[in-house]
């Protein structure tokens, strides 16, 4: 690192449990990070001001006006443009030293599968259940360490999935073939700093699993209800059936 980045991190670099050494992991980091909406938001913002060395973003979404409510990645002169480019600039101005790889198509299960095979973390970011399935199966394959974030109205949920560790279970694990794909913010709503929340919620859990630092939310079930500002964790363990991880 040069003076300038050593300046940069230095109230991380101060931390003892993440030093110069914790630093360097971050600038080696490739993460994942799969939609730039009210997740996607904080979540590559706070790893890019971080320093993590390469974020792949993946969007094919246009920004709207009704999304500049809970998408802080995106400003009113970015009505219109793809969700992609206005995130790019907006990440290349907070740290220029973050290679920034932009994907602006939805993925096949190929180039999914590519991805999260080049990532060191995947952090889940999207709102339908059919890409998160998606993603899930991808990182159970390529054994990648998955932090996924959902918030609806009030209510949100946080967890991480690591098949690496034989008794994490898989996204899957939490939910079967009844889920619910109607459950989404544009059909329910949702209060904006809640999706700031977890999405810095995920940053963090990617940073320390990139580091190695901490105790991960392996096998714990984060929910959180923002009208009461109570947390509740729950344990959560693998399906002995589940279709995806349970022959790994």
């Amino acid at each position: 690192m040069n003076d300038e980045q050593l300046l940069r991190y230095s109230r991380q670099i101060m931390l003892p449990e993440i030093d110069a050494a914790g630093q360097q992991k971050l600038g080696d980091a490739t993460a994942l990070i799969i939609g730039l909406g009210g997740l996607g938001s904080p979540a590559s913002m706070y790893l890019a001001s971080a320093g993590v060395g390469e974020l792949v973003i993946v969007d094919y979404d246009k920004v709207d006006l009704s999304n500049l409510q809970r998408q802080i990645l995106h400003g009113t002169a970015d009505i219109g443009r793809t969700k992609i480019d206005s995130a790019g600039e907006t990440l290349a101005a907070i740290n220029p030293d973050t290679r920034i790889v932009s994907l602006d198509h939805k993925l096949d299960r190929e180039e999914l599968e590519a991805a999260v095979k080049q990532a060191d973390v995947v952090l889940d970011c999207c709102d339908n259940f059919d890409t998160r399935f998606a993603i899930n199966s991808a990182c159970v394959l390529h054994k990648k360490p998955l932090i996924s974030g959902a918030a609806i109205r009030f209510e949100a949920q946080f967890s991480v999935f690591d098949t690496r560790m034989e008794e994490s279970p898989c996204y899957r694990c939490l939910y079967g073939d009844n889920a619910d794909v109607e459950q989404t913010c544009t059909a329910n709503g949702v209060i904006a700093p809640l999706l700031g929340i977890i999405g810095s919620m995920q940053a963090l859990e990617a940073m320390k699993l990139i580091m190695g630092i901490g105790q991960s939310m392996v096998g714990k079930l984060l929910l959180f209800d923002a009208l009461s500002m109570e947390f509740h964790q729950a344990k959560l363990n693998r399906d002995p059936h589940c279709p995806v991880c349970a022959a790994r």
